[in-house]
């Protein structure tokens, strides 16, 4: 199988992670305008199950190094299959709320908000699960980011302050709680995996397998998460199984390009974090923040309507974004 084993080519993925999963949520604005994002989900779920199959049948099975998905699949404990399923329910249910928040106060807060609290927390969790990299450097990016995180909030306080018609402040809350979540899935499916890729542990998954049940834990647990959704929305009214089936083509088509942009985005930091480190490879990809936040202000023009002083507020966040991610890299 396909193993990343050079820390320059690993930090090069965790950057395309980054922009994978920066910019993923882009395809829940291509959608028709009648699309619901409730339906939307039922095609990222499947986009992302579809992805992780490929590649484990692909670079997951091909090459003289690691064990092949089969193989694998077949030798791993339980305790390991139900870390990686785990995580992607506690993914799924942070996920659903992060879209959810997208929708109701956009892009340039969901994320940054969102995100943020996941990548303190993420880091946190998982440096203390496998300590690797300086952690001065580590904490110390981690701080500028929470700084960042609070202009943030700042700045959307300030919009909705400034906005005629009031901006809802559900769309924060849900920002937050989804953060808190997101923050402890990555280290349930790191946890299912051995710390050396190109010699397997016996019982433990392969990066490949991982990723294949991790996706699994997101289609099912949707029949429970996205299900309750579609009948209890966080906005508007509740939605039928019968509206999925009536979506146009290019919805369903769109909705898959969502789940397989986003994979795409974990499969090569789950590959990369081998060579980097579970704290590394996570925080790093996490600055998917600040390419959702770039999307939002300065393409969907989410802040047009805002002041001087709420800009600056959010040139600063990104420019302490920016520092901190530099921190996490230099930190091993």
């Amino acid at each position: 199988m396909f193993i990343v084993e050079n820390y320059g080519l690993a930090i090069m993925l965790c950057v395309v992670t980054m922009f994978c999963w920066g910019s993923w949520a882009n395809t829940t604005k291509l959608t028709s305008k009648t699309w619901r994002f409730e339906l939307f989900y039922w095609d990222y779920g499947f986009g992302i199950l579809i992805t992780t199959v490929l590649l484990a049948f692909t670079l997951g099975s091909n090459g003289s190094a690691g064990r092949g998905f089969l193989a694998d699949i077949n030798q791993a404990d339980t305790s390991n299959m139900f870390s990686a399923f785990m995580g992607g329910i506690i993914f799924n249910l942070a996920n659903i709320l992060l879209v959810a928040a997208i929708g109701i106060a956009g892009m340039s807060v969901a994320f940054p908000v969102g995100i943020g609290i996941a990548l303190v927390l993420g880091v946190i969790v998982n440096y203390i699960s496998n300590p690797q990299g300086n952690p001065v450097l580590i904490f110390g990016g981690v701080a500028l980011i929470a700084l960042a995180i609070i202009l943030n909030a700042r700045a959307y306080q300030k919009l909705q302050t400034n906005s005629a018609s009031g901006v809802s402040k559900k769309g924060l809350i849900l920002s937050v709680v989804s953060g808190c979540l997101m923050g402890l899935f990555y280290k349930y499916v790191a946890g299912s995996m051995g710390t050396n890729f190109s010699i397997p542990e016996i019982g433990k998954l392969t990066p490949y397998t991982a990723l294949v049940i991790f996706a699994a834990g997101i289609v099912i647990s949707s029949f429970v998460f996205n299900t309750l959704q579609m009948k209890r929305p966080f906005s508007g009214t509740p939605v039928r199984f019968s509206d999925y089936f009536k979506g146009l083509k290019k919805d369903h088509l769109i909705g898959i390009l969502g789940g397989v942009i986003w994979c795409m985005g974990m499969s090569l930091s789950i590959m990369a974090s081998g060579k980097a480190g579970p704290a590394v490879s996570y925080g790093l990809g996490q600055g998917a923040t600040v390419v959702a936040a770039i999307w939002g202000i300065y393409v969907w023009k989410e802040f047009d309507k805002a002041t001087k002083g709420t800009k600056s507020l959010l040139n600063s966040m990104l420019l302490l974004y920016v520092v901190g991610l530099a921190m996490i890299i230099l930190s091993k």
